[in-house]
């Protein structure tokens, strides 16, 4: 009663969580998209130094990494039927891009 029954698992559709999954590497690309952005602005706003640029620029190879990791797994999301994991590999080259990219925007904050 209110539990899962060993033959709700086997009715749950295989498609919805791959979906859920692409969304989320989406959204999180749009949000490395627009930290990447504000970064150049940030970097050319006041006029630029060269401290700015290499920053920026550094922002804007990060952001191209996790855009590779990202689309790869999209890729890989959407033409198999069945899921394979995140490697390690690339679950530590997206996390790495994350944060560098972090600190590369407040890095221009400051």
């Amino acid at each position: 009663m209110g539990g899962v029954s060993a033959t709700g698992a086997a009715e749950r559709d295989p498609g919805l969580q791959p979906e859920r999954t692409r969304l989320a590497w989406r959204r999180t690309t749009l949000s490395g998209t627009v930290v990447a952005v504000l970064a150049a602005r940030t970097a050319l706003h006041g006029g630029p130094s060269a401290p700015r640029i290499v920053v920026c620029a550094l922002c804007c190879v990060l952001w191209l990494g996790f855009l590779l990791v990202a689309h790869r797994r999209i890729r890989t999301l959407a033409a198999s039927g069945r899921p394979v994991p995140l490697t390690p590999r690339y679950a530590a080259a997206a996390a790495l891009c994350t944060v560098a990219l972090a600190a590369c925007g407040s890095a221009l904050l400051f």
